[in-house]
């Protein structure tokens, strides 16, 4: 404005319009107080611009009027107010325009460069840009700033809009897959500086899929939507949630390493997002899966942590879902076994590779088979047989459990039309072949192929059948009993149960999970009085139960004792090959007697591998027989104090420091100081593990953990003799069986 008025400042006398207007030119001179005033007034009226100043220590001493009355303040209240409490830096705003803060460029004494400030006055929020020059009195010193200042609340409100637009989810309001990712390379990259720990957890939604597709889109958004509150809820301020698209999120937790609070808080949202939703008035049931891993033990960038916790996402889907899975080395081995599971498993139908084995049901009071479950086995030509569990999941997957489904129950048909005696046999149906618009059709055709009694035909369907249009599932079970075969409820208790299911569906029988079975016979356990009421309840709607999973005398002893009317399990027999069954029938050999051990014990894995054990300065391997979370056997040192203090390296830097509490030869037993956790896979884990920044500074690279670098600073070789002696347990073991 100065420099405006400047232009002027010379002229005495009025002069021509250059334009040809006749009347006389009056500038406004730099000498006209009133006429320059009166500008300025009418520019800070316009609102296009206002004024402010401060004196030497900061403090307002002079505020336009109707930038006042934009704060619903009078001018007199503000004046004295120190610029630093009312001009407010805004974090956002230095971030997006790289601004330095407004307390640095005041202390500094220069001119104040445009500046976005935040105002919270009158309960609202409103944002200005500012500029200043410093003042000098006479004698040069410092004495204030005069300044000009626009609101720009309307474009910073914008701004934001559109940028929540980019950085969060529009449905959920969660961060979206840039925020979150940028979050996360962020913090590694900070927290490495400070040594710092950060877990990642990878979510996927089980069965969201069938929701979206009988309920349809709006359904299914509108269930995303929920699951995020449920979410929000669980984590709550431990870590910042982000939706990666569809039904994937992801949960970042500073600070966190304890795989104790990581498998809690795991097991929390598994069970809560697994209850029941209401979508417009209709019942909607879905689980989830997810993977954990924690920088810097499973990464230190990015992209390698992500990987790592897919890794274990992937581990716990193929699991069976509605797990979780901590990250480990294995798993990258298990990912490239399972990709050849894959391309293998397209060619195992046409190279006849498939074949069923059979496990005895049998009946409680006298032992005898009744039924047998029909069990999907795979004889792989080059590797030998491979686990259902490992192959199942991926049929799932790829698409083909359809296919793999239909030749199980034409096999099965085929195969027990020739048993003697009408022993019936149960064949597994997935949810996805039960889906299919041909299953029934599958089923009448392989029934008249094979000339097999109706009857004699089992349907093992699990609860997930009911996610979505339950009255489609009630009008196929109702055409399949009026076909003859019998109907049973698998896994009753691990998934969504409803009584509805059995007042509505016409089953035959429900099979109690394993997991209610195990544990049934301890003190303080619930599961015998879960067991009993399921018995219980299907007693008054007339069917039978099948406790599975039996493998202790105790816990035979105590199903029989809750009313169970079949058991299966290992204490009978495993599932047995098709041929070694029906030569068992033809005998008219029906009996199994039970064989097992005679209590559950349910802190103990049996184990047989090599670790590593640290005494002093030595180190020494040594063969783990037994793990639990209290402590483990171990053996291969000989004659070992008891009291000795000894710390196990259990790999993937898991180190458990522990005491002798027996010993005896080769043989001792150890306990350990703090207990081990569940890691997701009936398997246990330490809580802790050898941080990474120690390897640093031991002298090795900063990287992901691995065995070699963390055996090479716990195992510290000396010259000085070991205290203990080494004993060859691969010789023990072959004098021992020879």
């Amino acid at each position: 404005m100065g420099g405006l008025l400047s232009r002027f400042s010379g002229a005495q006398q009025p002069v021509s319009d250059p334009g040809g207007d006749s009347a006389p030119l009056a500038p406004i001179l730099s000498s006209d107080v009133e006429r320059r005033a009166g500008l300025l007034d009418s520019l800070e009226r316009s609102n296009l611009g206002w004024f402010w100043a401060s004196d030497k220590a900061g403090r307002l001493i002079y505020l336009s009027e109707p930038a006042a009355d934009r704060l619903s303040d009078q001018v007199d209240e503000l004046l004295g107010t120190k610029i630093s409490e009312l001009f407010l830096d805004d974090e956002e705003a230095e971030e997006a325009a790289n601004q330095r803060p407004l307390k640095f460029q005041l202390a500094a004494r220069n001119s104040l460069r445009p500046t976005i400030v935040k105002l919270d006055r009158g309960g609202k929020t409103v944002w200005w840009e500012i500029s200043g020059a410093p003042r000098q009195s006479g004698d040069d010193a410092f004495s204030g700033y005069h300044g000009i200042a626009r609101d720009v609340t309307a474009t910073i409100a914008s701004q934001r809009d559109a940028e929540k637009m980019s950085r969060y989810d529009a449905l959920t309001g969660l961060a979206n897959r840039h925020r979150i990712t940028h979050k996360l390379e962020a913090t590694l990259t900070s927290f490495q500086v400070a040594k710092r720990s950060c877990a990642t957890i990878l979510l996927d939604l089980d069965r969201f899929k069938q929701v979206n597709d009988t309920m349809g889109h709006p359904a299914g958004d509108e269930l995303l939507k929920q699951v995020s509150q449920r979410l929000t809820r669980i984590v709550g301020d431990q870590g910042e949630i982000g939706r990666l698209g569809g039904d994937e999120f992801q949960v970042l937790l500073p600070d966190v390493e304890d795989r104790a609070i990581l498998g809690d808080l795991s097991e929390r949202i598994i069970q809560m997002l697994s209850q029941p939703y209401s979508i417009n008035g209709m019942r909607a049931v879905i689980g989830c899966s997810i993977g954990v891993a924690v920088a810097p033990f499973d990464g230190i960038e990015s992209e390698e942590l992500i990987k790592a916790a897919d890794l274990a996402l992937y581990a716990a889907k193929g699991g069976g879902r509605g797990q979780f899975r901590f990250y480990s080395t294995d798993l990258r081995d298990q990912a490239s076994h399972r990709h050849q599971i894959e391309e293998d498993l397209r060619d195992a139908l046409s190279k006849n590779e498939l074949e069923m084995h059979f496990q005895p049901i049998v009946s409680s009071d006298e032992h005898r088979v009744v039924c047998a479950e029909a069990l999907m086995r795979w004889n792989h030509s080059d590797r030998g047989m491979i686990s259902p569990a490992d192959f199942i999941p991926v049929a799932e997957e790829v698409g083909i459990i359809r296919e793999l489904g239909e030749w199980a129950i034409n096999d099965v048909c085929q195969k027990v039309a020739k048993w003697p005696g009408g022993i019936c046999a149960a064949v597994n149906v997935s949810a996805v072949q039960f889906a299919s618009d041909t299953f029934i059709d599958v089923v009448k055709k392989a029934l008249q192929n094979s000339g097999v009694e109706p009857s004699q035909i089992e349907l093992e369907i699990t609860e997930s059948v009911f996610v979505g249009d339950i009255d489609r599932a009630l009008r196929m079970f109702r055409e399949l009993k009026e076909i003859g075969v019998r109907l049973a409820l698998d896994d009753f208790g691990t998934g969504y149960s409803s009584l509805s299911y059995l007042r509505d569906a016409p089953f035959d029988k429900i099979k109690i999970d394993q997991s209610f079975v195990r544990g049934c016979t301890e003190e303080g356990n619930n599961n015998g009085a879960i067991v009993s009421a399921v018995v219980s309840l299907a007693k008054a709607l007339n069917m039978e139960t099948v406790a599975e999973g039996v493998e202790t005398k105790d816990e035979l002893e105590a199903v029989v004792s809750f009313g169970a009317s079949r058991i299966q399990g290992a204490i009978f027999s495993r599932a047995i090959p098709e041929q070694e069954f029906s030569e068992r029938l033809q005998k008219g050999d029906l009996l199994f007697e039970p064989k097992g051990p005679e209590k559950y014990r349910s802190d103990r894995r049996t184990e047989f591998r090599k670790v590593g054990l640290i005494h002093e300065d030595s180190r020494y391997s040594v063969f783990l027989r037994n793990l639990s979370k209290t402590g483990a056997k171990i053996e291969g040192l000989l004659d070992v104090p008891i009291g000795t203090d000894v710390v196990l390296d259990l790999g993937g830097g898991q180190l458990a420091v522990a005491k002798v509490r027996r010993s005896e030869g080769f043989s001792q037993g150890v306990e350990f100081e703090t207990h081990l956790v569940s890691d997701g896979a009936e398997g246990l884990c330490t809580r802790h593990r050898v941080s990474p920044y120690q390897i640093e500074a031991a002298g090795r690279p900063l990287g992901a953990l691995n065995d070699i670098a963390v055996a090479a600073i716990t195992g510290a070789m000396s010259k000085s003799p070991k205290a203990f002696i080494e004993v060859d347990m691969n010789a023990q073991s072959e004098q021992l069986a020879g």
